[in-house]
């Protein structure tokens, strides 16, 4: 309630970009006064035995995550762990510091529930990133979303790929190979079967060599076909990769109700508009593998009931990003109890 008619109003009178900083930089400052991180605790967190879940070999104590895109450079892991995120997921990030597209590249659709990006992998880079996990305090399970710099050729990918493996695998739980975000030119072109399959048969080896293996996940976009989404299947099953992550953001502007100067800019969508079809990918990947591939289910999550349509469709956990944006933090502590009240 304080969120939705205090804080969000608040903050959506500022540029989409400027807005997240400025909220990045509260929460920070906010999270250094003595009892405000058991305040958030207390306002935000909830446990219950039922939530905790084992997925690719690790221990989540709730299934509720904070999807990549977000803490793009893993500045906020310690204040977000007190808003009962049961994993986070840091990154997209690449081998070199980037500074992304230009600006302006961020759009709200209020309309629409959604959010239309076009960053292109801005971050500060593996040195940066991994310096500041090795600092963290915070226990929480982090995931590590890796990228390719824009810079460095479709053919030269894998090496980018492996440099973000190899700097990060002492300082995250799991990766996420990014290979469908629609903002990096000819990134999703990885998304075919042989350069993927290369690329994942490329980190597994280097994670094969490893005294302890990490779990390596695919985040697939939404605009696959069915027949992509068997070829993905069975790259899968091939490569003894550990899942996916169901799904990126859209090209798709099918329905939206906003004015055309919005929903005309290119970039990925995210939000309400894509909750559909990303329940579909999951639904469809879960039947056609007969469940043995684990999914995070991410996509147009606003509401507990969003969430329990993911998991009943076949994901094992769930991811948030625009819906925390729109519903705020207690949206984590809603699907958490729905889950709980729902008995999945």
């Amino acid at each position: 309630m304080f969120y939705q008619y205090l804080i969000k109003p608040f903050f959506f009178l500022f540029d989409p970009e400027r807005a997240h900083y400025l909220l990045a930089d509260i929460i920070k400052f906010s999270m250094k006064i003595p009892g405000v991180p058991a305040l958030f605790r207390l306002i935000y967190g909830y446990e219950h035995p039922s939530l905790a879940r084992t997925v690719f070999g690790i221990r989540f104590p709730n299934p509720v995550g904070l999807a990549a895109g977000f803490d793009k450079n893993a500045l906020l892991i310690d204040e977000f762990s007190h808003l009962g995120f049961g994993f986070i997921e840091v990154g997209t990030v690449t081998p070199k510091a980037q500074a992304g597209n230009d600006k302006p590249r961020l759009f709200r659709l209020p309309a629409d529930g959604g959010i239309i990006n076009r960053m292109g992998f801005n971050n500060e880079g593996l040195d940066a990133m991994k310096k500041r996990l090795q600092d963290r305090k915070s226990q929480v399970i982090i995931g590590g979303n890796l990228g390719k710099n824009k810079v460095t050729p479709n053919e030269e990918a894998d090496e980018d790929y492996c440099k973000g493996f190899e700097a990060l695998y002492d300082v995250v739980d799991y990766f996420v190979v990014n290979v469908s975000s629609p903002n990096t030119p000819n990134l999703r072109a990885l998304q075919e079967k042989e350069p993927l399959q290369n690329l994942l048969m490329r980190l597994q080896t280097l994670n094969a060599a490893k005294p302890k293996q990490k779990p390596i996940l695919l985040k697939i976009a939404p605009d696959l076909t069915n027949e992509q989404l068997d070829d993905v299947i069975e790259i899968v099953l091939s490569t003894k990769i550990a899942g996916l992550i169901a799904t990126n953001t859209t090209l798709s502007r099918e329905g939206l109700q906003s004015e055309e100067s919005l929903k005309s800019q290119s970039g990925g969508l995210s939000g309400k508009p894509v909750r559909a079809r990303s329940t579909e990918v999951i639904a469809y990947i879960h039947q056609k593998s007969n469940g043995q591939i684990p999914i995070i289910g991410v996509g147009g999550i606003h509401s507990a009931s969003d969430a329990i349509e993911k998991l009943r469709a076949g994901a094992s956990l769930v991811q948030i990003y625009t819906g925390f944006i729109y519903e705020g933090p207690g949206l984590i502590k809603e699907i958490n109890q729905g889950i709980v009240q729902s008995g999945l």
